[in-house]
């Protein structure tokens, strides 16, 4: 499910653009949002953001595509600018928006930016993230995710544990747990576990092949046992 945001001052704009995107692609979540306050005080996690320029006064859409940008560890959307004022266009650019499209929006080139967005997205989705990339002592460092077992939560900070090791650092698990969807599963409020590391698994608990058992939420069993399971399948499925 692709989870897209949409984000305008004007209810009729975000009327229309929800209502484009639906026509063309069904299988979606669609959120929208009139300021970029409102944005930032939701839950994110977004795959693609339609977002006007203007919001309340001109440029705000841009101040909010820096924010977005500058959330490192949290997943970066793609960024497709809605606007009236061309003169802004050319700084779309400098925040890696995927496309822009001048208002009044027509039907036929949004669909052509929509389809492109999507097929981008779903390849993404589908090429497995090989590693993660953390702020970790001034500096950025890339993990590889095979060789995490589970991350813990632990304050404001996230434990990353692995074969040999722990890794600790300032983050929060809300979004690596949207960071990494697709081979790890946040079984707990307090662990995000690597698919590819579950050897076995009951109602309260996961065993991992390296021994360890992690507490699984009562709540979470269902979805957990549907993921996992879906997991497999689409490793068998490559093999």
């Amino acid at each position: 499910m692709i989870r897209i945001a949409v984000c305008d001052s004007e209810k009729d704009a975000r009327a229309y653009l929800s209502e484009l995107v639906k026509k063309q692609y069904a299988e979606c979540e669609i959120t929208e949002y009139h300021s970029g306050r409102e944005y930032l005080a939701g839950k994110g996690g977004f795959d693609l953001v339609f977002l006007d320029m203007k919001l309340q006064i001109p440029g705000d859409g841009m101040k909010l595509a820096q924010e977005i940008r500058s959330r490192v560890g949290e997943k970066q959307p793609l960024i497709v600018f809605v606007t009236a004022y061309e003169k802004y266009v050319y700084d779309a650019f400098d925040v890696g928006a995927f496309q822009y499209l001048l208002k009044p929006v027509n039907e036929r080139k949004f669909a052509s930016v929509l389809e492109r967005a999507v097929e981008q997205i779903q390849s993404g989705m589908k090429n497995q993230k090989q590693s993660l990339v953390i702020q970790y002592a001034g500096a950025s460092k890339a993990i590889c995710l095979d060789s995490i077992y589970y991350a813990e939560s632990q304050g404001h900070k996230v434990i990353l544990h692995m074969e040999d090791s722990k890794l600790e650092y300032y983050a929060k698990i809300s979004a690596l747990e949207q960071e990494l969807c697709g081979q790890f599963f946040r079984i707990h409020k307090g662990y995000l576990v690597n698919l590819s590391f579950v050897d076995g698994y009951s109602k309260t608990a996961v065993l991992l092949t390296n021994g360890e058992k992690l507490l699984i939420s009562r709540y979470k069993y269902a979805e957990f046992v549907k993921e996992y399971l879906a997991y497999i399948e689409r490793g068998q499925e490559q093999h």
